[in-house]
């Protein structure tokens, strides 16, 4: 998350003991001004506070990716700053609203990550949506070093992943990119997609790391049980308004006593009725997690 204080701006502390307090719960990483970090509401300024923070509160205990998207030139700004606040790697995000080939999509990425020189995850999502023999071109690219799927198409992405083990033997990682990833974990894990980014554990790490320790043990009725209480409520209350994936992230940080603030325009903050519903969901989460 990116809180912000009164003001409006982004607030360094709490963002600060938030990135320290993720990192102590167990993050194998951070990723700093991306889709929960309200990327796409933050000017140039203030992504790189964000990430300067971020860097300084990991304190270099894992590594540190920062969002880089949108336009082509804004896109390589995020990428400069992020490199000279001292990222460890790049989360590159769609171009928003210009949609293009898979050949263009390729060119985006190529001109972001030459830029640096970071390591690079590309986020396919949204405008981006990438062919397999787009993602083979990218896995040729040094700078390129995994792809994070956001579509949840599972039919290209194991096309994908087809396509990229038989065009390189490097190391190149596949992450589970959908909102509310822990949903759809047992199904990537079933296409050899064991990676993925979670926004619960943002608010509530005891439920992500429930949830992570069962499903890595093979433990399916603890899986079965985290989510039938928590995560398919979480995601029916989340897909009731846009933007929501990110605003319950949020609400959630405040229901466990945390001050991050609301979220930006164009998003909303929940309703009083669903922050209840939340909280509901919360308790429950809490529970079979034995937190």
């Amino acid at each position: 998350m990116t809180p912000f204080g009164a003001d409006g701006g982004v607030a360094d502390d709490a963002l600060a003991g938030h990135v320290a307090g993720g990192v102590a719960a167990g993050a194998g990483g951070v990723f700093a001004a991306c889709g929960t970090g309200e990327f796409n509401a933050l000017d140039l300024a203030e992504h790189r506070a964000v990430v300067r923070t971020a860097v300084a509160a990991t304190a270099g205990r894992v590594p540190v990716f920062a969002g880089a998207g949108g336009v082509p030139a804004m896109a390589r700004a995020n990428a400069r700053a992020a490199a000279d606040e001292g990222a460890d790697g790049l989360l590159v995000m769609p171009p928003y609203l210009v949609g293009g080939p898979p050949g263009g999509l390729v060119r985006y990425v190529r001109e972001v990550t030459r830029e640096t020189g970071l390591p690079a995850i590309v986020y396919q999502r949204g405008t981006a949506r990438f062919s397999p023999a787009a993602v083979a071109e990218l896995a040729q690219l040094p700078e390129v070093i995994g792809f994070k799927d956001g579509l949840g198409d599972f039919d290209l992405l194991q096309r994908i992943i087809l396509t990229v083990r038989r065009s390189t033997e490097r190391p190149f990682t596949f992450f589970n990119g959908l909102p509310t990833a822990e949903l759809t974990v047992p199904a990537y894990r079933g296409i050899g997609v064991a990676l993925y980014s979670s926004a619960v554990f943002a608010f509530a790490p005891e439920i992500a790391l429930a949830f992570h320790d069962a499903v890595t043990a093979g433990d399916e009725e603890r899986t079965r049980r985290l989510l039938t209480s928590f995560y398919m409520p979480l995601v029916e209350l989340r897909d009731l308004v846009p933007g929501y994936a990110v605003s319950l992230v949020k609400a959630g940080a405040r229901l466990r006593g945390t001050d991050v603030g609301g979220v930006r325009a164009p998003l909303v903050d929940p309703s009083p009725e669903h922050v209840a519903r939340l909280e509901k969901i919360l308790a429950a989460g809490l529970e079979v997690a034995g937190a």
